[in-house]
């Protein structure tokens, strides 16, 4: 039987971080599926799509990792496409706290889906996606945040 784990959020943008979590899933599980939340009420620095694109880019090489754009909830995701667990990234206790209540609520709500928290590695726990859209208001260069080889305007049109 094929372990699936869903690794949601909002990638806004998909960054170092989010990368060494997909690399040690794939390590746990037979596929990793990046699921994009979209939630209509927030307006992002990229559009939802160019999210995804990012993330197709830059796993174009590995079929064992996908992008779908979804709303609703996480949950309900990850029993449509099989998931066996869901994947959270864990920085720093603040991190923690959040995502302990979020699998709590997610386990009520889907008793068969565990959460799995890894930790993010330390060389990159200080980047955020917020963190990137701030440094790119500024008009810096955000190109040491996202994983090798993403150029962040490709995306921002």
């Amino acid at each position: 039987m094929e372990r699936i784990v869903l690794f949601p959020g909002s990638f806004d943008p998909f960054t170092r971080g989010h990368a060494a979590l997909v690399e040690e899933a794939l390590n746990l599980f037979d596929r990793v599926v990046v699921g994009i939340g979209n939630n209509v009420a927030k307006t992002g620095l990229l559009p939802v799509e160019a999210r995804k694109r990012l993330v197709d880019d830059l796993y174009a090489r590995e079929p064992r990792v996908e992008a779908q754009i979804y709303t609703g909830l996480t949950g309900e995701l990850a029993e449509r496409i099989g998931a066996c667990a869901i994947l959270r990234g864990v920085r720093n206790t603040t991190d923690f706290e959040y995502e302990r209540t979020m699998e709590a609520t997610n386990h009520r709500l889907c008793p068969s889906i565990t959460t799995v928290m890894l930790f993010t590695p330390a060389s990159v726990a200080d980047i955020s996606s917020s963190t990137v859209r701030e440094v790119l208001s500024f008009g810096r260069s955000v190109e040491e945040f996202l994983p090798e080889g993403i150029d962040i305007e490709n995306y921002l049109k």
